[in-house]
């Protein structure tokens, strides 16, 4: 199958699934509008059973539009002391695991065509990531004997990659500011850098990248995530060599230059 085969094989299996009355959802004629409703599809797709032939074609599909895109081996990259910088998108990544700004469900993000990294991350890497991330949750929610249980802010969950570059996927859920910026929000976000770098020792992942957590729609300013990010990772390494490369990975312009000149 090709590319463009494959992208409409799952469109059609997708809408199929719809348990939307009268549904007559249409596929798009250009590739680039069927490549967007596909990720709005998946998007959208509760964690429920899926064939073996979806998987192979999805998986299929994904790993050669990873490889079109241009895979980056994190070693690769300028680093000083173990430290790099890299802008771009963070599931073109080659590394131990990349990291994903969560919420507190872990389920990913459900709106459609969301331009979010917990869905950009989740589409990359295909509906196993969501069916995987819902099996922990329910272990959690049986272990808690809690039905409603959410993931703390600061802690960290971690999951296959799949379909990206990344080995693994660590989903951490940063801290929200409604208003002030606090010194326990502050605490909140370190220990979101912390969790994950405990997490890489523990299942032995010597590189990681990090997104700027919290920074987008969870509103912590910049300039100031930059500065707890890169102190708390520093002192982290300094007591622990086990881990060989953290990249900062950013798409904006403006954290691109915090960080350089944070490092």
């Amino acid at each position: 199958m090709t590319q463009t085969e494959r992208l409409d094989y799952i469109l059609k299996y997708l809408i199929d699934e719809l348990e939307y009355p009268n549904n007559k959802m249409q596929i798009p004629s250009s590739y680039k509008e069927k490549r967007f409703l596909m990720k709005s599809l998946l998007n959208i797709r509760p964690p429920k059973e899926i064939s073996d032939e979806f998987i192979k074609v999805q998986d299929d599909f994904l790993k050669n539009e990873a490889e079109e895109k241009g895979i980056i081996d994190v070693y690769s990259l300028p680093a000083k002391d173990k430290l790099s910088v890299w802008q771009g998108d963070i599931t073109r990544l080659k590394v131990g695991a990349i990291v994903n700004a969560a919420n507190s469900e872990m389920l990913g993000c459900f709106q459609a065509g969301h331009m979010c990294i917990d869905n950009v991350i989740h589409t990359a890497s295909g509906v196993q990531l969501r069916e995987e991330c819902f099996a922990l949750m329910q272990e959690k929610r049986r272990k808690f004997n809690d039905p409603n249980y959410v993931e703390p802010t600061g802690k960290a969950m971690i999951t296959k990659g799949y379909n990206l570059p990344a080995e693994y996927v660590i989903h951490t859920v940063g801290p929200i500011v409604y208003g002030n910026l606090t010194e326990s929000l502050k605490d909140d976000l370190a220990n979101c850098y912390k969790s994950v770098l405990s997490c890489c020792i523990e299942n032995k992942i010597k590189t990681v990248a990090f997104c700027c957590i919290s920074t987008g729609v969870f509103c912590f300013p910049n300039e100031e995530a930059g500065k707890i990010a890169v102190k708390t990772v520093k002192e982290f390494l300094k007591k622990d060599s086990f881990i060989e490369r953290v990249v900062f990975n950013v798409f904006k312009d403006i954290d691109l230059e915090i960080y350089n000149n944070l490092l």
